[in-house]
């Protein structure tokens, strides 16, 4: 049995139906009962669980093989990560008690960079939990593809990829979550010892002119990618909702500097199999 916390997200999902697929016992994590309900029709066990509640989630970790932990993203969090850190105190509480055999905590890459971002929310979750007497691998992921889903509707209607990733020439590595999620999976379920880190991205890196070029592809038009001002991010994500943009600028900044990147080399990379238009074709439809 595996217990799968984020279950109803992309990644979470990929994981528990690639586990499924292998024949093996799942135990779904959710914090509504309704929301497990979808996967209770597939064959799972469901537990209720809130990502703060240490006790409930001991419960949903008890006596299973392996852990999946997806901390819940938060893109605007308030100073110094409160809501971060109440998580990352239940799960290590959680976790103490229930002792699985096995744990794959997803983290983010760039997630040993000293500088505060956003990501550094993934940071302290590995700072926790590192610490712990229990076989634990942190999977640090690429930049997800599945984010180009909020640029469909401009480059469908404008023509436009409006891009904060810069230079627009620059190839990132980036992956599709359906890759997160196997490998997460394999590394649930394989024997032996486990890999402190692993870090994951797609068959190849890409830039935002290539990204541009496939979103034309796909949907039949041109699409030209156009660099956003810096100057202008801070405005922007206020008039979008945002409480304190900084954060957000901040990790933009780290991927347009270079210091959020893999801390291993580009051999000890691991390479997802879905590409760029794939992902793109299934946002799409």
């Amino acid at each position: 049995m595996y217990a799968i916390t984020g279950i109803t997200g992309n990644v979470g999902g990929a994981v528990a139906r690639t586990l499924l697929a292998q024949g093996q016992s799942v135990r779904a994590v959710v914090r509504d009962a309704s929301k497990g309900k979808a996967w209770s029709d597939l064959g799972c066990e469901v537990a209720l669980a809130d990502m703060n509640d240490a006790e409930a989630l001991a419960r949903a970790f008890a006596g299973v093989r392996g852990v999946f932990i997806l901390p819940p993203p938060n893109f605007d969090p308030a100073p110094g990560f409160p809501e971060a850190r109440a998580v990352i105190a239940a799960v290590r509480q959680a976790l103490t008690e229930a002792q699985p055999a096995r744990v794959i905590c997803l983290s983010t890459v760039g997630a040993q960079a000293a500088q505060p971002n956003l990501l550094s929310q993934r940071s302290l979750m590995e700072e926790a939990l590192v610490a712990l007497p229990l076989p634990i691998t942190f999977l640090r992921p690429a930049w997800f593809l599945e984010n180009l889903a909020w640029d469909i509707a401009p480059a469908r209607e404008k023509g436009v990829l409006s891009s904060f990733l810069q230079p627009l020439d620059r190839a990132v590595p980036m992956v599709a979550t359906a890759d997160v999620g196997r490998v997460a999976a394999e590394l649930l379920v394989q024997d032996g010892a486990v890999e402190r880190i692993v870090e994951l991205e797609g068959p190849e890196r890409v830039s935002q002119h290539a990204i541009a070029a496939a979103l034309a592809q796909v949907l039949g038009r041109p699409v030209q990618a156009e660099a956003v001002p810096r100057e202008t991010w801070g405005s922007l994500f206020l008039a979008q909702g945002m409480k304190d943009p900084m954060p957000r600028i901040q990790m933009l900044d780290g991927f347009n500097e270079g210091w959020i990147t893999f801390e291993g080399g580009d051999a000890d990379v691991r390479k997802g199999k879905v590409g760029l238009v794939e992902v793109i074709r299934s946002l799409v439809d």
